[in-house]
Order: structure tokens, then sequence, then C-alpha cells
């Protein structure tokens, strides 16, 4: 370039766009997403190397994907080309591959090549591609705003690594800002720029987390503010808080009827309909409607959820949407949105059942016999669950007590806002109370809980039990105090064996695996429904990763091991609950533990435990009481006829080394009319017969029924935790 080109080159600079003139040419002038190029990250490190593999960088306009790119190329020594999807087809494609060959046959140098808005090409363009990066040809950086998962060559995803880039935060856009307001040579430095109160805040606000939206509307606003531009150096300017309102003016929604913005949306409007919550509701549909959303894609899938999430809960929830639906249609816009309004809010409040999916339960035998982003347990995780988790621990309403449970379906800043608030007429007022009451459980959400193992006097009702048992978020803290306590003590290291009994939907399989990655883990399950689960789960692990999976009984999963495998670990939950049968268990046990592993098992003690007696007047108490002596003790019940200390004995006995810690943990039970008649009639009436005593059965169940049955009560589970290692060991 000589002197001419030079400074043909920098007044073109000049007459760039300021977005353009800003982006950044180093990794140092680079601001934000410091989740994947901060300091220290694996994308940093590999810019900083020139060892960078195939990516694609994945985020909405504005995020700073394709100033990502430039500065890779002002990094690396390998040769840099740039394609646009848009205008480029396969013709520039070859010529690229044609010139990276040459360089490589020639000079030994690599190529990478950009491609911005590589989702603009059709399959067949990327399949063109495909080839050339496999044999190294070229090093591809993809760039795209949409779902590369869904959108993007599965082959050439393969062969990415792939980056989410998250909208800049209000203090990524205000240092942008700054530096371009102090950049003498790119920027405003050169001139005295001062703003009203309020002005810069507005701009950064109204960027939404677009860095180019916020230098386009700055520059509009210095550039406009003044008679003439460029003034002279060191001159003054002010932006008006009018200037800056005027600059952008109004907010750009960030929503693409086609990409995953559009699918994310009403993902959230649906599912919180089917959690009720009308605010959320409410939400979401005027970010639909404010973005464009076809009225009747809406209406089909409130439709939907008027029979899907609804039901014959309320029968009459179809009938209001459909007349809703057709009322729209002949008033159309703006009025309309009365319409919407009125559908959205009935089925957010409306009771809900779905009792409907017993179809499919059947047609499934008969086959086989700018704003703040959608919160991420809210997204829809059909296509991209497994690239970036959307959609993870989003708790399914119907699964819990009154189809509902406490989970926030609004944005993290807009938690606890209220938008509705039913009045005391008609429908509205039955559903007051319980609107208000769940809004005040929505403040604090909860995490999804598992199945604990309860006493259980009747093995076939168990399936019932589970589902009634999920009716407190205390359960969830049950179970991760358990698995805190057993993992806390063993230490494992990343090659230690495990073996998981009694792994039940891998509440301890998953940790075990997350800690021993360089190990093995063999987990033991009762029933094929628990193998199902975690086969599910385990599917998308190689096959060298996955644990080993075994639906049969414990006693006979330990012969059945290659011969001289032992464990380090051996873990369980409520695995000797017929502690008094399970001595041969234990020896086994013992031949598979490594001479420095650990066992390690937390049982639940029923003898030590709640008792119905314990809620019960005293003139009820003495009859129960007699009846619960045989049941928890004696020659009883062998499922509760033990004690914690009874635990430290079958393992010493057994020549272990043992340390018991117990614990009380508490949950509010719910007792039902079944419960009670199942716990009589299974357990106390054989008692009190064994013993001769002469109770009035219904009598006493009538009382019970009427003192206990639908309500709530605190319940105790002692928990024993049992560790036992080789006694010479110990010594």
């Amino acid at each position: 370039m000589n002197l001419f080109e030079a400074a043909n080159a920098q007044s073109a600079d000049r007459h760039q766009p300021l977005a353009y003139r800003m982006r950044p040419r180093i990794l140092d002038e680079y601001i934000g997403q410091d989740a994947i190029i901060g300091k220290g990250r694996l994308l940093r490190r590999a810019i900083q190397a020139d060892q960078l593999s195939s990516v694609i960088f994945y985020g909405p306009p504005g995020t700073g994907k394709t100033t990502l790119a430039r500065v890779i190329a002002n990094t690396t020594k390998r040769h840099f080309s740039t394609l646009n999807a848009v205008l480029s087809g396969v013709k520039e494609l070859r010529y690229e591959i044609e010139e990276a060959k040459k360089r490589l046959e020639l000079f030994e140098q690599r190529t990478i090549l950009f491609i911005d808005e590589v989702h603009r090409w059709n399959k067949s363009q990327q399949d063109a591609l495909l080839p050339w990066v496999e044999n190294g040809t070229f090093i591809l950086i993809g760039a795209t705003t949409e779902n590369p998962f869904f959108e993007v060559n599965a082959a050439l995803v393969s062969r990415s690594r792939i980056f989410q880039l998250k909208s800049l935060t209000e203090e990524d856009l205000k240092q942008i800002a700054i530096q371009a307001l102090k950049d003498k040579e790119r920027g405003y430095g050169s001139f005295e720029v001062t703003f009203d109160e309020g002005a810069l805040e507005h701009l950064i606000d109204v960027a939404n987390g677009d860095a180019r939206s916020l230098l386009n509307a700055l520059q509009l606003a210095v550039e406009t503010s003044v008679d003439h531009f460029p003034p002279p150096e060191n001159t003054h300017i002010h932006i008006s808080s009018d200037a800056a309102e005027q600059s952008i003016q109004r907010k750009a929604v960030l929503y693409d009827k086609e990409g995953d913005y559009h699918f994310d949306v009403i993902s959230a409007f649906i599912k919180s309909l089917r959690g009720s919550d009308p605010d959320a509701a409410l939400y979401w549909l005027a970010r639909m409607v404010s973005a464009g959303e076809d009225p009747k894609f809406i209406f089909r899938r409130m439709l939907i959820s008027a029979c899907e999430d609804v039901g014959l809960a309320d029968p009459n929830a179809i009938v209001v949407v459909e007349s809703a639906a057709q009322a729209f249609e002949r008033i159309g816009f703006p009025e309309g949105r009365f319409h919407l309004t009125h559908a959205a809010l009935y089925l957010a409040t409306a009771p809900k059942s779905n009792s409907s999916m017993a179809f499919f339960d059947a047609l499934k035998g008969v086959e086989q016999e700018a704003q703040d982003e959608v919160p991420n347990h809210l997204r829809d995780g059909n296509r991209d669950a497994k690239g970036f988790g959307h959609g993870q621990g989003y708790l399914y309403p119907h699964a819990f007590q009154d189809h509902w449970v406490a989970q926030q379906y609004l944005p993290t800043s807009l938690q606890g806002r209220v938008y509705y608030q039913p009045s005391d007429q008609g429908y509205e007022k039955n559903i007051r109370n319980e609107v208000n009451r769940r809004r005040e459980e929505q403040l604090e959400s909860i995490e999804a809980d598992a199945f604990v193992e309860n006493l259980s006097y009747s093995p076939g009702d168990k399936e019932r039990q589970r589902w009634l048992s999920r009716t407190s978020s205390e359960r969830g803290l049950m179970l991760e105090s358990i698995r805190t306590t057993l993992f806390t003590s063993l230490s494992l290291r990343r090659s230690d064996r495990v073996l998981v009994c009694n792994a039940g939907h891998g509440l301890l399989l998953w940790e075990a695996y997350r800690q021993t990655p360089e190990g093995l883990v063999v987990a033991q399950v009762q029933t094929s429904t628990q193998m199902q689960h975690i086969s599910h789960y385990a599917d998308s692990l190689q096959s060298l990763d996955k644990p080993t999976i075994l639906h049969v009984p414990l006693e006979s999963v330990l012969p059945s091991l290659e011969d001289g495998l032992a464990f380090e670990a051996i873990i369980g939950r409520n695995v000797l609950t017929r502690l008094s049968e399970k001595g041969l268990l234990i020896d086994r046990l013992k031949g598979r533990l490594s001479s420095q592993g650990v066992l390690h098992f937390a049982e639940g003690v029923p003898s030590e435990g709640s008792r119905l007696s314990d809620f019960c007047p005293p003139s009820l108490q003495d009859t129960l009481r007699k009846a619960e002596k045989s049941i928890y003790g004696g020659e009883g019940n062998p499922l509760s006829n033990w004690k914690s200390e009874d635990l430290r004995n079958a393992f010493e006995k057994r020549g272990f080394s043992v340390k018991l810690e117990q614990q009380d943990l508490f949950e509010n039970r719910f007792i039902t009319k079944a419960d009670i008649r199942r716990w009589l009639n299974g357990s106390y009436l054989p008692a009190w017969e064994s013993l001769k005593v002469e109770v009035d059965l219904p009598e006493v169940e009538e009382e019970l029924i009427g003192l206990l049955a639908e309500r709530s009560i605190r319940w105790k589970h002692h928990i024993a935790f049992v560790q036992a290692v080789h006694q010479d060991e110990k010594e």
C-alpha cells in the first residue's frame, strides 16, 4: 500500500459508521462475553496460542460474533478469509477452497474461513464445505443468529465447538459507550461530549444488549446535536434527553418468527398457562403481540392448551377460547387484544387436569403393543437441550399436588411483578385467594425432587405413594441432605470404582459418575421403570463412559460380577430394609469391597421415626401403641422391627469397623383415607390379633380418619448412616 492508498483508506474509515470504526482490534479491546472469552477461558487461550479449531458463534444480533472473528483475524498467523452466506454461494466457496489448497501446498499455511450468517446456506452448500473442514484445508468460524443445532448441518456442528454469545449487560454497554466517547482516533474523544442526566442510560436501555444498536444510536445523537459535523476539536457537544429519545424512537423487540425466540416465547407462554401464572401469561402474550405474532397461531396454541392442560377440570375452557377466537376474527386489532387477553387469563386461572393425556398412553400401548431473555427452564428444549441445556430445571406442574408447583415463570428481573389483580366478582371472586396464595409461594422457587422410600405396609400401592409423596418441597431437601452426607465422607478419587446399590432413579448414581470419570460405576436397580429412566439419561454418553446398570436383585448382582472385581466404595439408600434377613448380603458385599474400600449406606429406620400414635389423643394412643410395640419391635414386621444400633451390630458381627451417624429429617406428609385403612389392615390389625387385643376396628378407623385424613402432618424420618470398613484397615 502506498502513501496515497493509506491516506484514502484512513479517510474511508472515518466515514464508516461508528459501530464499524469501534470494532475491537485485539482481545484486550473486546468488551463482554466474559463467560467464553474472559481471562483463562478456553477460547481466549486458543486465540492467543493461535491454535483455534473449528468454532461456531451463536447469539442475538450485536453481541460480538463478527467482531470476535475480526479479532481472530488480527491475531492469527494463518490466512484469514471471509464469506457472507447471503452474498456468496458455492462458486465463491470453490474459489476459496482452491486458494486454501494452494497456500497449504506451497507455503504450508492453513486457512481460517469465516462465514457470516452461515445458517443462510442451504444443506447442499453446507455439504460442499464439509470435506474441506474434515481434511484440515479450512478451519471454520461460523457466525449465526439461529440455533446451530437446528439450522446448521449436523456434521459441521459435530466437528465444531459451539460458543453461545449472550446479550451484553448494561455495564458492558456502558463501557462500550465510554470507549467510543474517549477514543480520539475512531470515536468522539476529540470533542467534549456531555449528556442530560439519564440520557446515556436511556440509550443503553433501548439498545437491549445490542452493542451495534447502541453505537448507532450514540452516533445519531452526537452527530445531530451540532449544526455541522465534525465541528472543530474540543467543541462541547451536549446530548439532551430529547435528542437521546429521538435517536431511537422505541425499543426493538428481539423476536424472529422463524428463530429460537419465536419458539422460546410461545413455549414460555404455554408453560405459564399450564403453571397457572396469569402475570407471566400476560407478559409473554404482550411480548408476542408487540412483536407482530400471528393471533391465529396464539389462539391455536390456546385451543390446544384448553384440552391438554385444563381438560375436564373445566370443560368450559375450550368453549371460552373458541368463542374468543371467533370474536377476534370479526373484530381484529386493536380491540381484538381484549379477546386474546380474555382467553389467556381464563386458561391461566382455570383448574388444571391432564386426564386427556390418557389417550396418548392408550395410543402408545396400541403402537407398541429485548428484554430479559426467556429463563432457561422455560425455553423450548426439544431442539437443543443437549447442546445448551435449554429447558432443564422446568418442573412439570401436572406431577404435583393440585397440578401446581412453586416455580418462577417470569424473567429474573421481573420476579414478583404483579400484572393481574382478580376482582371480587363472579368467577374471579372464586379464584382470588388461590391466585394470591400461589403468588406468595412463588416468591421462592424450589428444586425438582424425587421419591424417598417411606415405610410401606402394602407394596402393591407404591406407585400411588410415590405420587402423593411429591407434595412437599422439603422432600427435595431431605434427598439433598442424604446425598451430601453420603458423599462428603467418601472422598472419592477420579479413578475409583463404585457400586451403587438400590440406585432408584439415579440420585446417588450420577453423583458417583461425576466424581469418578476415570473409574467405574456399577448400579443395581429394582424395577424396569428405574432401568428405563436411567438408561434414557445414559443414552447420550459414549459406550465406554456409560455406567453399568443391572436390573436384578442385589443378591444376584454380586456373584455375577467379574471375578476379582472389587470396589473402593459401595453406597446405597434403603438397601437393608429387612435387616434381619440381610446377613448373607452383607457377607457378599464385604467380599466385593477393596482392602481400603468404604461401604456407606443411608437407611431409613421406621422404628425411630413417626408413628400413627404420635398424632392421636391419649384415648386412642394406648390402643395404637399396643400394636406398635409389636410392629416396631420383637418378632414384628421385618421391615420395621429393628433399630439403628442393630445396623452397627450386623456389620461388626461380620468383621467390619463401623461408624454410625444419625439424622432426623422432617416433611409435611399428606395422609389419605386409603393410607389409614391400609396401615390398619396391613399392620395394626395383625398385631392386635397376635396379641389377642380386642379392638373395634371400624370405630378406630373412623376416629383416625377424622383426625388425620386429607391433611398434612409433620412426619419424622430417622436416617441412619452406616459407614463400614474392613476391621484390619481401621486398626
